[in-house]
């Protein structure tokens, strides 16, 4: 059952009687709710009490004129739209009152017509920004500072340098584990920067192969490909004025480095199979979970490109580095989802805390904020949660006895380490590797790239640096 529609409420100020008649009698008909005054200063004590969803006054009235009280209720009511009627030789009140911020204007003798078309389009205007307000209410609560939760000393650097890098319009490169919050930090950039009524687009280019990323980047032209039915265009023509999110940055192929390192330096780029130099106003946020330093070291990653994408970067710790977090977050996520599936939040006791501050995380936020919702859902909501099931990857945080991380060389290891120095040794154990993961499947170089734990054109890299062929790898 659709909950019904408020009648909308339209006060009419006008001295002459007849006016008022006429208007209340075709108002009404029309199914609005009509208050009527005679003057400016009633109109303003009805407000007071009750304001109206639009105001309809006259000019000329004896006492504080129309203009005033559209001035009045600009300043205390900004909701509220109001409509000036003026006589035919006073258009020039009306172009005033037009710039006073009128949302319309009526010229006497007032059509019925006339009149109930545009007060529609008033309050089809007023809905429209409450509606904008509301959304943007929303996007707030979802990303703004209200939902980075955390109180540990490491998170208030990263809010500060949120909070410093937003309305520059700089190039922020978010570095952290999966699961830390990358994405979250980069629509808060966005939301909390003058771009912010512009689109932000997101792009995961990690999830998309060589020859689609770069059409989805930069678009292409009709015919420019088999399949190409139509110009498409990218996401950094999509995002122009607003903020393009570039997730997985550390995933893209060379090819499309390159592409990317001159839209950041020139702000143009062509379309896939065009010509013509597109011309865009972008500002790039990018993220990733690699060690892109590491990655420039391997050949994997330009050198270029780091430099320019490493103008502000912002780490985000994992939460392990952030245990005192965890209870905040956990009961956050408890009244999030409580909310959401209209169940009361259950109550975290200290035995409960304490056994979530023990694990570490490999998943971190968002493996927390899944725990969560699931607990939720188990517990049906009310009571305690003395005791959670331990995620079968989220190992104890070790003691302050490390010996068992220490890394030791022996053998084969010395010997190769003697012969061609840590580069060889680092090449030969990756190449070890490479093979090992083809061989476990089969040569099937996206299964042994997701076994590796890097993207495939990633894999490509390394073979091809490697000089690994299809004669290295042994099939059983």
């Amino acid at each position: 059952m659709t909950e019904a529609r408020p009648v909308p409420r339209i006060l009419v100020c006008d001295d002459d009687r007849a006016v008022r008649s006429a208007l209340n009698v075709n108002l009404t008909k029309a199914g609005y709710r009509v208050t009527l005054c005679d003057s400016a200063e009633e109109a303003l004590e009805r407000m007071a009490g009750d304001p109206a969803d639009l105001i309809l006054t006259d000019v000329k009235m004896p006492g504080r004129s129309g203009l005033d009280l559209l001035a009045e209720a600009r300043r205390h009511w900004p909701d509220t739209r109001v409509v000036i009627m003026t006589g035919f030789g006073s258009v020039a009140d009306a172009v005033n009152a037009m710039k006073a911020g009128a949302s319309d204007y009526l010229i006497k003798p007032i059509e019925r017509d006339e009149l109930l078309m545009l007060l529609e389009r008033a309050l089809e205007s007023r809905a429209l920004v409450r509606e904008v307000r509301r959304l943007r209410r929303e996007v707030d609560a979802k990303y703004g500072f209200a939902n980075l939760v955390g109180a540990t000393s490491i998170m208030h650097e990263v809010y500060d340098q949120v909070q410093a890098v937003a309305e520059s319009g700089a190039l922020v490169l978010i570095q952290g584990e999966t699961g830390t919050g990358k994405e979250l930090i980069a629509h808060a950039i966005h939301y909390r920067s003058s771009r912010a009524q512009a689109p932000l687009v997101a792009v995961n280019c990690g999830a998309l192969p060589e020859n689609l990323l770069e059409s989805e980047l930069f678009g292409h032209e009709k015919g420019a490909f088999t399949g190409a039915l139509r110009t498409h265009q990218g996401k950094f023509e999509q995002a122009d004025g607003g903020t393009l999110f570039l997730d997985e940055i550390g995933e893209i192929p060379p090819s499309v480095q390159v592409r990317l390192l001159r839209v950041l330096e020139g702000g143009s780029f062509t379309r896939v199979g065009g010509e013509r130099p597109v011309k865009v106003d972008v500002r790039v946020v990018v993220a990733t979970n690699r060690d892109l330093r590491a990655e420039v070291k391997s050949g994997a990653f330009r050198a270029d490109l780091y430099y320019r994408l490493n103008v502000f970067p912002i780490r985000l710790p994992p939460l392990r580095e952030r245990a005192d977090d965890i209870p905040l977050l956990a009961e956050h996520f408890l009244a999030r989802y409580a909310e959401r599936h209209g169940r009361p939040p259950p109550l975290l006791t200290p035995e409960a805390v304490a056994q979530l501050r023990s694990w570490r995380w490999p998943g971190n936020v968002r493996e927390l904020e899944h725990l969560m919702e699931r607990t939720l859902l188990l517990s049906g909501g009310g009571g305690e949660i003395r005791a959670f099931a331990v995620p079968e990857d989220a190992a104890p945080v070790p003691s302050d006895d490390s010996s068992g991380d220490q890394m030791t060389l022996a053998g084969d290891g010395l010997d190769e380490l003697d012969a061609g120095g840590l580069p060889g040794l680092l090449d030969t154990w990756e190449r070890r590797l490479v093979v090992a993961a083809l061989e476990a499947e089969g040569g099937v170089q996206a299964r042994a790239a997701r076994r590796l734990g890097i993207s495939r054109s990633n894999l490509n890299y390394r073979i091809g640096r490697l000089g690994i062929t299809l004669q290295d790898v042994k099939f059983s």
